[in-house]
């Protein structure tokens, strides 16, 4: 009966998400993109029977109807134009991570069951209204027994439950995508689900939250005009996060900081700086930057909150990410062409040479331009226009960093509609080069590797067969779990059994969507 049921249980559910994508105009997109399997296109279309479409499609809409996790699907999906198309891509940025709070009460008993004793034992002030409240947890002002102000964020109650049940669902439909071959297959939608599910796993911990947040003012404690505030160890659990209270204007209300004397061209350019330093200097950055995460104190330092989504990026991924954006910037576009060769983001068979002038094409419409004109975002879309004509799959353990360079841009453009993200951002990359590629680095690099290689010797000459082929900028990709298919890989005709088994799913679907919750 396993067999069965679990297949019937994930396509209740998707129908049901799909009637609410097509009672917000969502599917229509779907439906006409050329790259869309015609299984998948029959699907769509029996989601929408009997409904009611808008003109225009509301993407942002539809995931926030469906639920928590699909509002965290939709801002990685808001990512992914290739995937998904730019006019959703676009909408989907605008996505607020935004519920109805959970009731003062369910909140007291979910710190005092994840301490163990009682609230007023921990902190002398608890504001039972939440100054904020997202799909994961929401956030308390409070005030610890030693007087400290401090910020209180709890999980919602159950949470965990509901993300790993639509988690499982989204992985059994990418699963069947990717099965179809093709062009799903190229964009590894499991891939996507698989970096999805982990960065979800890491945000549903608030200990983790917190370590991240310890590591990142760890590595920003050099830059003064960036802040992150310190975490209270005693009062932080799985389930509950302690961190210092930040008096500041959320960085969103322009008209606030200009009132209070703040150079609104200062604080995009550190902002930008901030992002390059915790990106490209130390591979470790936070991914979540947001307006509604920002804020900025009276001395004109940007403080920054939630830090649940961070990114990583190896030491050689850096290398060629710097110089990949400062070709962009200075023209050279044959070496970022080289480079994606080296980093094995396009395959051998490909000419350089093509490349090169593909990348010219995306990239000389964009230089000298303020981003009121063009942007890294139509930068981005541009590099996912020819992945597909160089057959580049997707780089999942770089889809936060393309999230992440958007919403800091749409900051920096908000806080200063005039900025050229190239000339702010040029400076401090070439820079960098300069320090982490020039010779004298290169010397100490050296050095450092002739050292570590004689030690390795004996066990480089054992395991050679290891080393080879060289590894791309990719880092492996991790296991994918084991999902049974409805049908044996190539076999026709496929989109019969999925509208058969959606048809039988939407009959059983009374009975079972209020089991399913």
């Amino acid at each position: 009966m396993e067999g069965l049921t679990r297949p019937l249980t994930h396509i209740v559910r998707l129908l049901r998400w799909g009637r609410i994508l097509a009672r917000h105009g969502a599917l229509r997109g779907i439906e006409t993109a050329p790259q869309t399997p015609p299984g998948v296109k029959r699907l769509c279309r029996i989601a929408r029977l009997g409904t009611i479409q808008p003109k225009v499609p509301d993407y942002a809409a539809a995931f926030q109807a469906i639920g928590p996790a699909a509002v965290k699907l939709g801002q990685t999906l808001a990512t992914r134009p290739d995937l998904v198309g730019e006019e959703a891509a676009r909408n989907l940025l605008t996505l607020q991570d935004a519920l109805p709070p959970v009731a003062f009460e369910r909140i007291r008993q979910e710190v005092e069951a994840s301490f163990e004793a009682p609230l007023e034992s921990l902190y002398a002030e608890f504001d039972p209204d939440p100054v904020g409240s997202a799909s994961i947890a929401q956030v308390h002002r409070g005030v610890t027994t030693d007087g400290r102000k401090v910020a209180v964020k709890v999980r919602r109650p159950g949470i965990d439950k509901q993300f790993a049940r639509d988690i499982e669902t989204y992985e059994w439909a990418a699963a069947h995508l990717e099965a179809l071959g093709g062009e799903a297959s190229r964009l590894r939608p499991r891939q996507v689900i698989a970096n999805f599910r982990r960065w979800t796993l890491r945000e549903l911990d608030l200990r983790r939250e917190a370590a991240s947040a310890s590591e990142l003012a760890d590595a920003m404690t050099g830059v003064p005009t960036y802040e992150v505030p310190a975490i209270d160890w005693d009062r932080t659990n799985s389930r509950v996060m302690t961190l210092d209270w930040i008096d500041g204007i959320k960085i969103s209300h322009r008209d606030q900081l200009l009132a209070a004397g703040h150079d609104m061209e200062a604080l995009a350019a550190n902002l930008v700086h901030a992002f390059l330093r915790q990106a490209i200097a130390e591979g470790f950055f936070h991914a979540d930057m947001h307006q509604g995460n920002l804020f900025v104190k009276a001395d004109g330092t940007i403080a920054a909150v939630d830090f649940g989504i961070m990114g990583r990026i190896n030491r050689q991924a850096r290398y060629w990410l710097a110089e990949i954006l400062y070709g962009l910037t200075t023209g050279n576009y044959r070496r970022v062409a080289e480079i994606h060769f080296e980093a094995q983001y396009v395959p051998d068979y490909h000419s350089v040479e093509e490349f090169a002038t593909a990348l010219r094409a995306v990239g000389e419409p964009m230089r000298g331009k303020p981003v009121s004109e063009l942007s890294v975002g139509q930068m981005l879309d541009g590099l996912f226009a020819i992945t597909r004509d160089f057959d580049m799959q997707t780089q999942p353990h770089l889809l936060l960093l393309q999230k992440t360079m958007v919403m800091v841009e749409g900051v920096a453009t908000m806080l200063n509609p005039a900025i050229n993200m190239w000339d702010v951002s040029g400076p401090f990359v070439s820079a960098w080069i300069r320090d982490e590629l020039g010779p004298e680095a290169a010397l100490a690099d050296g050095l450092r590797e002739q050292g570590r290689t004689l030690a390795l010797i004996p066990d480089i000459i054992r395991r050679l067969d290891a080393q080879l082929p060289r590894q791309g900028a990719a880092p492996p990709a991790p296991p994918l779990p084991d999902i049974p298919l409805m049908w044996e890989p190539g076999e026709k005709h496929v989109w019969w059994r999925y509208a058969l088994t959606a048809l039988i799913g939407a009959a059983a679907g009374a009975g079972l969507i209020h089991w399913l919750g």
